[in-house]
């Protein structure tokens, strides 16, 4: 039988001694998983370098507001967005601004990660970044326009030499939907 350790949320509940947060999404056949969560599957699990273990916490904690997990020496466990994010201290392997996005005119990095939200939490989000006084790499614009895809769109950094892409979006499942001349093979 699988057991999920989450980090806690407003709504928490410990049964076992696993804490579950309420964020995440609901239904289906968890129970047949082991599974607390109903619905939930899996989790994305994305483990990255940091320059600065104390930003990190500032930023992804603090800013982000996404909760911290488990405390070890030289790395920090977040709650992204219901997703598992590690910050490792190893100043060594950031990559920062190094390389470009194919056809991007903007300034985001190659390397860069990000969570897709409804429009209303983008813009709670992008309040709350120029408020802390984050830099960004782009500002809040819209990007596709006119396409299915439309989209807010703002890349920020972190302080610890890595890049965070936020993508509004009216249903977030849009971000997937692909134009029928997209599809066209040459």
């Amino acid at each position: 039988m699988f057991r999920r350790a989450a980090f806690p949320s407003s709504d928490e509940e410990v049964v076992d001694g696993v804490v579950t947060p309420s964020l995440l999404m609901g239904g289906g056949q968890a129970q047949e998983y082991g599974m607390k969560e109903p619905g939930l599957r899996t989790l994305f699990h994305f483990s990255f370098a940091v320059n600065d273990l104390d930003r990190a916490r500032k930023f992804y904690g603090e800013i982000l507001q996404c909760p911290e997990g488990r405390k070890l020496p030289g790395r920090a466990d977040f709650n992204f967005f219901g997703h598992h994010l590690v910050a490792h201290l190893a100043p060594e392997e950031v990559v920062g601004s190094q390389g470009a996005k194919v056809g991007d005119s903007k300034k985001t990095p190659l390397r860069h990660f990000g969570v897709v939200m409804t429009l209303e939490d983008f813009r709670r989000t992008a309040e709350r970044l120029s408020k802390c006084g984050v830099e960004f790499l782009n500002e809040p614009s819209v990007t596709q326009k006119g396409t299915i895809r439309e989209q807010m769109l703002m890349t920020v950094t972190d302080g610890c030499g890595n890049a965070i892409e936020f993508k509004g979006l009216h249903n977030i499942t849009d971000v997937y939907a692909v134009e029928r001349s997209e599809t066209a093979r040459t």
